[in-house]
């Protein structure tokens, strides 16, 4: 399989620096927000923002999406401490795409914050509880880490279908023709 290297973009050095300085970003921002929850939010407050569409709602969730598996903290830690490393360790692979670096550094941010909640926050290390307070009606309440982690994942699967390598290469159409041709030829003999 051949790859067309993708229009200039950064160095592999600058693309690794890039999502390093996003994952920062968001890890700080997510942090920042829930601390302002604690510290200005009783638990079960909610404050109208953009009725009736948005609300600040302070929630403790020990579970995950749509607080499923509240009594498998643990698990979910475990799960955190995998996929962080997963993106730390591909992240080196990253060259020549803005598009991969800021993917990856949204999600390993993103997932660093509800981690450093399970690590850190009550009741006890690795069975913390994560702060949410974004609310949608009909829909659950989130945070800013939880963002981060479902707008990367989407721009992630993007660019896997668009042919955008993580080293900035790009699968052509012909390519992806000629992949299949010769799958077809390998089940022929």
């Amino acid at each position: 399989m051949s790859a067309q290297p993708s229009a200039k973009g950064p160095s592999r050095r600058v693309a690794i620096l890039t999502a390093a300085v996003i994952a920062t970003f968001a890890w700080g921002v997510d942090q920042l927000t829930k601390w302002w929850v604690e510290s200005s939010m009783v638990l079960g407050e909610q404050i109208e923002v953009l009725p009736p569409v948005l609300y600040w709602r302070y929630h403790l969730n020990p579970g995950a999406a749509f607080s499923l598996g509240t009594d498998h903290t643990w698990f979910f830690t475990l799960v955190m401490t995998g996929v962080l490393g997963f993106v730390i360790w591909h992240s080196r692979r990253l060259g020549g795409s803005w598009l991969w670096a800021s993917g990856l550094g949204g999600l390993a941010g993103g997932v660093a914050g509800n981690l450093t909640d399970r690590l850190f926050r009550p009741p006890a290390f690795g069975l913390g509880e994560v702060v949410d307070f974004i609310a949608v009606p009909n829909f659950a309440i989130f945070n800013v880490a939880d963002s981060f982690i479902v707008c990367s994942m989407i721009a992630v699967c993007a660019m896997m279908v668009f042919g955008l390598n993580i080293d900035g290469t790009r699968e052509t159409t012909r390519d992806r023709g000629a992949d299949a041709s010769s799958s077809e030829d390998e089940e022929d003999r």
